[in-house]
């Protein structure tokens, strides 16, 4: 897990706020491309605002390809940090807001916004975040309505993994979930106002400085996957509230930098590290049993979901080997977080 940094935010409400942008990519250039041009017109007339981006040795032409498109594109507002190595999600985060809070304290972030590269903002969508955190000092973090190119909603609103939760999304059966949807739903239905939640996906999420002051950075120990729901229940834990903001619209190209949840290839088996950065967030955060536990009642509802969709033949939808991989990487998985 990232120390303990000194991250003060330089907030001076006389001055225009300070945002610092981070993306980092992975073998996606023409992606991050879109997404800084659609960044463009959000930092017209804001001096403050800033975007870092960074390459985690991707290995083709994206250290070239990158920081030629700021220049060509004249975005004086962007620069480009050639990592030389991928160490996830995490890791390339981690790296940026240290770049970001290096700077002289009148330039330091009042907020930074985690973008995926494959994202495109829509119009005033980050601005809407900033306004929010702006009226609510409470909150630590704050997350974007994810969409499809046409507007279709994305989950991007979630509750944090529990026995019941885990149970009811394997098993996907309309009478259960109706009765445990209170307590059980993994991605309650978003709100058409802004609502407080667990955690929200890493894809455009604004933190607060405060929040890494309080409780350091991303744990680096993910490599891809669950390292923003560890990062929202341990601000959580530090009394940071975190929130969705449905006003803040952001295409999300699903899976297109992680290859993982492409909605055009839904029966992918998932990798192994999907499972790792699982086990490793059930047993930090509640130890071994209750993990066991957890990882239990997932095989129960996966394994009785598929019965039920076999019988009455549903088309499977659910991830190649999920199953096995679930009883090797997780039941049977020593747990040392």
């Amino acid at each position: 897990m990232g120390r303990l940094l000194p991250f003060p935010s330089a907030q001076d409400h006389d001055r225009p706020v300070n945002l610092a942008v981070l993306i980092v990519n992975y073998r996606t250039p023409e992606l991050v491309e879109d997404c800084l041009d659609s960044l463009a017109a959000e930092f017209a007339g804001q001096p403050g605002w800033t975007c870092w981006v960074a390459d985690g040795g991707s290995g083709d032409d994206s250290v070239e390809r990158l920081p030629a498109h700021i220049e060509r594109r004249g975005y004086a507002w962007a620069s480009f940090v050639d990592l030389g190595h991928n160490g996830g999600f995490a890791y390339g985060n981690n790296r940026l807001i240290e770049r970001a809070f290096d700077v002289p304290a009148e330039q330091r972030p009042d907020y930074v916004l985690l973008l995926n590269p494959d994202t495109v903002v829509r119009p005033g969508a980050i601005a809407a975040l900033v306004d929010f955190l702006e009226a609510h000092p409470g909150a630590g973090l704050a997350g974007s309505r994810l969409e499809d190119p046409d507007g279709t909603l994305q989950a991007s609103s979630f509750r944090f993994p529990s026995i019941a939760s885990e149970f009811n999304g394997q098993l996907r059966f309309g009478p259960v979930h109706k009765l445990l949807s209170r307590w059980a739903t993994v991605a309650p239905q978003p709100q058409d106002a802004p609502s407080v939640t667990d955690w929200v996906a890493g894809a455009s999420l604004m933190i607060r400085p405060e929040v890494f002051e309080r409780i350091g950075l991303m744990d680096e120990a993910y490599f891809l996957y669950y390292e923003e729901t560890d990062f929202c229940l341990r601000a959580a834990r530090a009394g940071w509230s975190c929130h969705y903001v449905p006003s803040s619209k952001v295409v999300h190209l699903v899976g297109q930098s992680s290859g993982v949840t492409n909605p055009g290839d839904r029966a992918k088996r998932l990798p192994t590290f999907w499972f790792e950065s699982r086990a490793r967030f059930l047993a930090k955060h509640h130890g071994w049993w209750s993990s066991k536990a957890i990882d239990l009642a997932a095989f129960a509802g996966f394994a009785l979901g598929r019965l039920k969709r076999r019988l009455s033949g549903q088309n499977d939808q659910d991830p190649a080997q999920f199953a096995g991989d679930l009883w090797r990487l997780s039941l049977n998985a020593d747990r040392a977080a």
